[in-house]
């Protein structure tokens, strides 16, 4: 949209924008606000659209989610009848204006004669993708913004095999939406078809938590652990509140302690900054109840429950947090320990990561036999290996994950599962228990068994027309010129996965990635240590990720600080830019 003051004249002289909207963009002083708003649309990428909520074209709000789902609805148009009549399920989280905007996603979607699957109340995001797998849907859309900030929304497509869409299947659904007019093209909330909705509510909640309670790997352990076990949780003011809890209750906890303050559905997340369990922030009130109860395990999940995070103590009694790859790595582990010990491993057990988690997970893999593949960012890779591995009709599916707090278990759901890691996590924790050992100390344990390893993220929020130029320039810059050395190591291989190439720099000659095209960076140096650096594809940000290892942990550490200091001055940044 090159005029963008002729479509914000537009909105305030439609009869489509409600008055309230007309007077919030009348309010707006800044030029450039409104040049932001109205130069262009949300980009509909292979995570859906995701911004902060207010009036414009570019922003979240009922006339963006209408006109999304009206590109949806003529694409299922096209598939016939039959793809119709199979339907679209519909969930949401706990922000502000969730439920209105799945509401307004089915009034578009009946008016197309398409049956919609309904959500009568919140809903982790697992149970959506679970969801469009159980009713045999076409198509999901669930709102949620999953761990941004309170002013953020979104809206995430979920295709038939209940993972987030292809490239392929996601610019399919972008030429939908671009063919439509906003203002003119979207079915009114009149020409809704109510008689094509089914509200979905408790009867579905009980066959998935059955269908997560066939992935526990030691369920003896819980009966055994479970007069000393004291778990405390608190869903951040999100949807994991009932389903966490009870699936907690079902393997046979008897001590829970909810994060009463956190507990009631709330979209301004009061007290938390970002409603994110990877921040310590976000478990100052958990730790202050697991000191009153005398806890060793404080789990949080995200505002839509695909994410969990988890604290527990130390030698010294104080709580650590445990990251996303730690966890993963601790998960694998388990996993396979466990199965080892009853005798179940398979013979052609598989597991999947991302290419920026850590390594540790490559060589725990290696030790034990499994299968590990590598994958790009984002948790539709790890169900498009789930996926050909059922259509191949071999493999055995263990564990999927990603450094970002998600972890998948089980071929119920095509995407993270807070739920069913909440019950692996609790499980784990008892098995360590019944040998004198917290999370932490089994963290050591993997160190001193597999390697030491330190890991790292970064962002760099970059707002506005001007941060997606500087995002873009960046990115350009790292790939035009590579640097030769990173923390005082070598470069020896480059990936630059926008050209899919792989370049040997010691040999000299280059190579297919065999992954797809997306806009990410990675190099690896002679000392083992990798940094990856790629823009965020929901945000207006740029990540960047460290993965270390050493002889020992202060090695580990320092190749971690040689490495961010030495990208910090590639990037021309100042220093303790890159630190968390």
């Amino acid at each position: 949209m090159d005029n963008y003051r002729e479509s914000y004249e537009a909105w305030l002289n439609s009869d489509t924008i409600d008055p309230a909207s007309k007077e919030e963009l009348r309010g707006i002083a800044d030029e450039s606000e409104i040049a932001f708003r109205f130069s262009s649309y949300m980009e509909f990428g292979t995570g859906g659209l995701r911004s902060k909520m207010g009036a414009g074209t570019n922003m979240m709000n009922v006339y963006t989610i209408a006109h999304a789902t009206e590109g949806v609805a003529r694409l299922i148009d096209t598939l016939g009848d039959e793809a119709k009549n199979r339907g679209v399920v519909i969930g949401y989280d706990s922000r502000n204006h969730s439920a209105e905007f799945a509401g307004r996603a089915g009034e578009v979607l009946t008016a197309h004669g398409i049956k919609v699957f309904l959500f009568d109340e919140l809903r982790p995001t697992p149970c959506l993708s679970y969801g469009v797998r159980h009713f045999g849907c076409i198509a999901g859309i669930n709102i949620t913004a999953s761990h941004n900030p309170s002013q953020y929304n979104g809206y995430k497509l979920y295709w038939e095999d209940g993972a987030q869409p292809t490239a392929d299947m996601a610019d399919k659904v972008s030429a939908y939406i671009q063919s439509v007019n906003l203002l003119t093209d979207v079915p009114s909330p009149a020409a809704a078809k109510p008689e094509l909705v089914t509200m979905v509510g408790k009867e579905f909640d009980e066959t998935y938590l059955n269908c997560l309670l066939q992935e526990q790997v030691y369920p003896d352990v819980i009966a055994k652990a479970a007069n000393e076990l004291k778990i405390v949780y608190t869903p951040l003011f999100g949807a994991g509140a009932k389903l966490v809890p009870e699936i907690m209750r079902r393997i046979g906890l008897k001590h829970i302690y909810p994060v009463e303050e956190q507990m009631a559905p709330n979209g301004n997340f009061p007290g938390l900054d970002k409603p994110n369990p990877e921040y310590p922030a976000s478990f100052k009130l958990g730790i202050e109840l697991a000191e009153k109860v005398n806890s060793d395990l404080i789990i949080a999940t995200d505002p839509d429950a695909d994410r969990v995070g988890i604290m527990a103590r130390d030698k010294s009694g104080a709580f650590q947090c445990i990251t996303g790859n730690q966890m993963g790595s601790l998960l694998l582990d388990y996993i396979f320990s466990a199965l080892e010990e009853q005798g179940t491993m398979p013979n052609d057990a598989y597991c999947v990561k991302t290419i920026v988690t850590s390594e540790m997970a490559t060589e725990i893999c290696r030790q034990h036999n499994v299968k590990l593949y590598n994958v790009l960012t984002g948790f539709k890779f790890i169900a498009e290996v789930i996926r050909e591995h059922e259509e191949a009709g071999h493999g055995t599916y263990l564990l999927g994950f990603e450094e970002s707090y998600g972890y998948l278990k089980g071929g119920h759901a095509r995407d993270k599962d807070a739920v069913v890691a909440a019950m692996l996590i609790c499980e784990m924790a008892a098995y360590y228990s019944l040998r004198g050992m917290t999370l932490i100390d089994a963290m050591e344990s993997l160190y001193e068994k597999y390697g030491f390893y330190s890991e790292i993220s970064a962002e760099i929020y970059m707002e506005g027309l001007d941060g997606k130029k500087a995002i873009e320039d960046m990115m350009n810059g790292l790939r035009s010129n590579t640097p030769a050395s990173i923390g005082g190591s070598e470069v020896v291989n480059v990936r630059d996965y926008l050209a899919e190439l792989s370049y040997n720099l010691k040999t000299g000659t280059s190579e297919p990635t065999g992954l797809p095209k997306s806009n990410v960076m990675y190099y690896a140096m002679e000392n083992r240590c990798v940094v990856v650096a790629r823009p965020s594809g929901t945000e207006p940000k740029i990540k960047f990720y460290i993965l270390s290892c050493g002889k020992d942990s202060k090695e580990a550490a320092e190749n971690t600080a040689a490495c961010t200091a030495s990208l910090e001055d590639i990037l021309g940044l100042r220093r303790g830019q890159l630190k968390k």
